[in-house]
């Protein structure tokens, strides 16, 4: 079962009623009947959408169906669920007691109503540390000589995250050896585990090789960023054995192949599945489930248009209950809908995250620490007035 947010405009309604002085018990009852959700449900039984329906009208909400539905002359229909949050409330136990599939239904909706009421994360900049002369913006590239100077610099800019790599996942890039990887980076880690900066801020492993990642666990990082997704078993072991957190990120191939002619059926649909399936994995091998962060992957294996549905559709991810990692920065999303070379495309890098924010994002992983945190601010401020 698969439950797609298609949302537009969540309005601020605790400080609505604020504003109109409403005693403070009526907050939560008012504000979960100010807001109308728009969920998309995919592949519902034909029997149970007519139920759902029912249901639906008897509380003042709606679903909208196929035409075919009343008829049932298919068996599986998509649908828009059209609801309250107290409404969805209602909906998600009186669907558990219900057939065709309705219980799933209902245990859908309960995970997306404990998702939206207690998670709110506070947005994060993570500032790239590229460790490589191969690296697609030539501006993120630091050598050992500057990599504290470089590393101090983000932070009073703004950074709470370092994410440091030394392998390009460019499109097309090719793979280096594991040993040629922990070579560039060897001295570096030592150098930021010297200086403490793991004290300062937390340290991020841009790597999917166990040999790097667990040198890295071992001097003071924190966060392993794996841009495969998790699909190394070493890989969830080293993180569970270290207590660190995990970027589980979507990628259809691997960085030599992702961007030849990626295919979807529906690619929020297929990315949403993947992360139930990593995420569970994750968890047999130990690792906390707090300690997950999801990557959707902009750019790797999607096309423009796969790109955009993701950012559209990014509060669907919610659901898990997990932080929501956006790299989007510089890269060649811009390009694509508006020709730029990569030096020039921070405006349109600076929109998109502001995007990403808007929609469930909260972490940025970005080239260009200050900038990103006069845009986090100002965005904050206009979510929090």
């Amino acid at each position: 079962m698969f439950i797609r947010d298609i949302t537009e405009l969540e309005k601020k309604s605790l400080n609505i009623l604020k504003k109109v002085n409403v005693d403070k018990g009526a907050y939560t009852i008012l504000s979960r009947k100010m807001k109308t959700y728009l969920l998309y449900i995919s592949d519902l039984n034909v029997y149970g959408a007519n139920i759902l329906k029912q249901d639906a009208l008897s509380i003042g909400a709606d679903l909208a169906v196929p035409k075919n539905a009343v008829t049932c002359s298919v068996k599986k229909v998509d649908a828009i669920l059209i609801a309250s949050y107290r409404q969805l409330e209602i909906l998600s136990k009186k669907e558990l007691i219900q057939p065709f599939g309705l219980k799933e239904i209902g245990k859908e909706l309960k995970k997306f109503l404990k998702a939206y009421k207690y998670q709110e994360f506070e947005p994060k900049i993570m500032g790239v540390l590229n460790i490589n002369k191969d690296s697609f913006f030539d501006g993120s590239r630091f050598g050992i000589e500057n990599i504290l100077e470089s590393a101090n610099k983000m932070i009073k800019e703004g950074a709470s995250i370092l994410d440091v790599g030394a392998v390009s996942s460019r499109p097309k890039s090719k793979y280096i050896s594991e040993n040629e990887e922990f070579n560039r980076l060897k001295a570096v880690i030592q150098i930021l585990h010297r200086d403490k900066i793991f004290e300062r801020v937390d340290l991020s492993i841009d790597s999917y090789s166990p040999k790097v990642i667990e040198f890295a666990l071992q001097n003071g990082f924190s966060i392993v960023n794996d841009i495969t997704g998790l699909r190394n078993d070493e890989v969830a072991k080293l993180t569970a054995k270290y207590g660190a957190k995990i970027v589980i990120m979507h990628m259809q191939g691997n960085p030599a192949t992702m961007q030849d002619n990626p295919q979807y059926l529906d690619v929020v649909k297929e990315v949403y599945l993947y992360f139930q399936e990593m995420i569970e994995k994750a968890k047999r091998f130990g690792i906390d489930e707090k300690n997950i962060i999801l990557d959707v992957g902009i750019g790797f294996g999607k096309t423009l248009q796969h790109n955009i549905e993701l950012l559209q559709s990014m509060k669907t991810f919610e659901t898990f209950g997990l932080p929501i990692l956006a790299g989007i920065s510089r890269k060649s999303i811009i390009d694509k809908i508006i020709p730029t070379p990569i030096s020039e495309r921070l405006p349109g890098t600076l929109a998109l995250h502001q995007k990403a924010l808007e929609n469930g994002a909260s972490i940025l992983r970005v080239h260009d620490v200050k900038e990103h945190k006069q845009m986090v601010e100002i965005w904050k401020a206009f979510h929090t007035i």
